[in-house]
């Protein structure tokens, strides 16, 4: 499902959006508005570093560095170096409800648009903004384009934001993005700030406040579990989950739950690679072609300045390129996945902007593992340099990379919505895509194991029982910014540090199917926190989670609830909206036409069956039935049902005479081509 528009819009509001009550439909099929007047346009001006500036009605906001903005009239237009990308920022000073103010901001912007709308979601009041609403525009895929808008009122006059960009400059520039609708803020409004005051003691009261907090997000988004865990002046006062393990048992969540914690590895990896600094096996600066000869990148340049902290500061320029891992399971190993980097192109300069690479993470494991035990094949390395110097000293007897064994154990279950938004159990075959390139997010981990993880990064790299475990310096130069995030936070080496409410907060996420966690410190109150969860959307548990802790931690404005319950209305209606517009069964005059069989070189094949009504798409590692959809342009395509991977799409198409089915990420196409005979 294309849900980067709305999550970008809502950046400004710090949370997705929420209707009042179903969702609310705009009254108008598309963008349909009146010719403006001409209005006069002041030159452009490109801005070398991020500058405040503000529009005519005296909104703030910050231009990144590199982009150009001009103002047309009431709309303040911004644009990356990319052509034909641009989020227009326009003062509507009157207008009767949200809808009429966005017309009016598409007729200052750009007249002739005419996309479908497919979603308006209403959000509750935030950051000095009321009335806020989101609307989501519906493009046609071969359009590779994201279109969305939001409207919200301050000082008596709307702000209308137009979300207008090719889906791979979109997500290119997230980070930059996120610099502008992170930091749009009404004339006169101070954000709420924690710096300087004292964090509480995490007594019953507030322990109860967070717990009950958990259990209304777990109601409100149909997660089936939730472990929690927390930690204060170096001591657990809290580890224990919610819910269960699998739907439809009575098995419950606890503390020593096993989940998936996914892309939180990529720290624990970093640790290795801070222990064999440690070490003097290698420093933070070594270039990696002299550690891995082998080591090579799709562009040359780009292979020869990659030192070791480059592997996973997501400063290189390199993009995702996720699904060639995914898609292609059967027969990749670690050394297969280190030599799928020779082919991944970067698409920014290096240290330009943040671009999280999965493959190049999983490199910095492998090559910290090659370092540690240089005879073993690069997973062996890996896992065993793992066991040896990071989970065994801290006491992580649960934690591993071992499937088998996490599974024979207490351990929770992958779930997702159907395409219905029916809450089911996820596909485990998309979760075990991640095996080969384990150091990104392969680990099984339970909230009592990564409580001591987060108690040493605490104790500043000491053992609870005072013991050293590493030196400070090269624990702490992980967290040192490499590249910003947004305005308010940074990436750092496998950890981000955010500083959105004046107080530090050091974390990450993790993210695979039906597996959704984050860990969290503030290392100066020396208080920690772990999420992890079971079921999609846990993404929006973890995040609201992080505001939470800090309210009751600083009696903060109560924000927490509100953002929950709104994510998860928001994700229902994204779900309800994609439903309408696609066929299931998939139509069948449409299915006709598809091919027995198809091939792609880097994604492997695809074989199609009809049964009856049902057609199924079998891609190897899994299969799964598929809906159709005719989009705007007449084209149709073909979605996936299999819950966690609904929405996933294929474009009907042909080429050379032969039948073609594409299907793309935000920054590559891959053409899958009819193999006839």
């Amino acid at each position: 499902m294309r849900t980067f528009v709305i999550a970008a819009l809502a950046v400004a509001c710090s949370s997705p959006s929420k209707p009042a009550s179903s969702p609310t439909m705009s009254p108008e099929p598309s963008i349909r508005t009146p010719t403006p007047a001409p209005t006069p346009t002041q030159a452009s001006e490109r801005v070398e570093q991020d500058t405040p500036r503000t529009t005519t009605a005296g909104t703030k906001l910050i231009v990144p560095g590199g982009w150009t903005i001009t103002v047309k009239g009431a709309a303040t237009i911004l644009a990356p170096p990319e052509p034909d990308a641009h989020i227009a920022i326009v003062d509507v000073p009157q207008a009767a409800t949200a809808e009429d103010a966005v017309k009016l901001a598409w007729a200052a912007y750009k007249p002739d648009a005419t996309w479908p709308v497919k979603l308006v979601n209403a959000a509750p009041d935030k950051e000095g903004w009321t009335d806020i609403k989101f609307f989501l525009y519906q493009t046609s895929p071969n359009e590779k384009r994201d279109v969305g808008a939001s409207a919200r009122k301050a000082n008596g006059a709307w702000t209308v934001t137009l979300y207008d960009m090719p889906t791979a400059v979109g997500e290119k520039r997230g980070a930059q993005v996120a610099v502008i609708l992170g930091r749009l803020q009404p004339k006169g409004f101070e954000r709420e700030s924690f710096a300087g005051k004292k964090a509480s003691e995490l007594d019953k009261a507030r322990i109860e406040v967070l717990a009950k907090f958990v259990q209304d997000a777990m109601r409100a988004t149909g997660v089936p579990g939730v472990a929690v865990g927390l930690v204060q002046h170096g001591k657990v006062v809290l580890a224990t989950g919610y819910g269960v393990r699998e739907l439809g048992k009575k098995a419950a969540v606890d503390g020593n739950t096993l989940f998936l914690i996914a892309s939180n590895t990529k720290a624990l990896t970093t640790l290795l690679l801070a222990k064999l600094v440690e070490e003097g096996k290698l420093t933070w600066d070594t270039p990696v072609t002299t550690l891995m000869p082998s080591f090579k990148l799709g562009d040359a340049e780009t292979t020869k300045q990659v030192k070791v902290r480059h592997l996973i500061c997501a400063c290189t320029g390199l993009p995702r390129q996720d699904l060639e891992w995914i898609f292609e399971v059967k027969g990749r190993t670690p050394e297969s996945s280190m030599a799928t980097l020779a082919s991944v192109q970067p698409t920014s300069k290096f240290g330009e902007i943040f671009q999280y690479s999965n493959l190049l993470a999983a490199a910095a494991g492998f090559v910290g593992g090659h370092v540690a035990l240089p005879k073993l094949e690069l997973g062996k390395a890996y896992d065993q340099a793992m066991q040896t110097r990071v989970f065994a000293p801290l006491g992580m007897t649960a934690t591993t990379f071992d499937n088998a064994r996490a599974l024979r154990g207490n351990h929770a279950v992958a779930h997702a919505p159907d395409a219905d938004g029916k809450q089911t159990l996820g596909v485990m075959a998309f979760n075990w895509s991640i095996v080969p390139v384990r150091p990104a997010g392969g680990a099984w981990s339970s909230v009592t194991d990564v409580l001591k993880y987060v108690q040493m990064e605490l104790a500043q790299g000491a053992l609870p029982n005072g013991k050293p475990y590493i030196a400070k310096e090269p624990l702490l130069e992980r967290r040192v910014a490499q590249v910003p995030i947004g305005k308010d936070a940074t990436y750092g080496m496998g950890l981000m540090v955010d500083r959105k409410y004046g107080v530090p907060v050091v974390h990450h996420g993790g993210d695979l199917l039906g597996f959704h966690s984050d860990m969290m410190w503030l290392p100066e109150h020396d208080v920690g926190a772990v999420v992890l969860t079971n079921g999609d959307p846990g993404w929006l548990i973890r995040d609201a989670f992080r505001r939470k802790l800090l309210e009751v931690l600083f009696d903060g404005r109560p924000e927490a609830d509100t953002d929950i319950a709104s994510a998860a209305t928001t994700f229902a209606n994204e779900i309800a909206a994609e439903r309408k517009l696609t066929t299931i069964p998939a139509d069948a005059e449409a299915a006709k036409q598809l091919a027995a069989r198809y091939h792609s070189d880097a994604l492997g094949d695809i074989v199609v069956t009809r049964k009856g009504a049902t057609t199924t798409f079998d891609f190897g590692e899994f299969k799964t039935d598929v809906g159709s959809r005719k989009n705007p342009d007449g084209t149709v395509s073909f979605l996936t049902l299999a819950p966690g991977f609904v929405g996933f799409e294929l474009v009907v198409g042909a080429a050379g005479g032969v039948r073609t089915l594409t299907a793309r990420d935000a920054q590559h196409e891959y053409v899958f081509q009819e193999v006839k005979g």
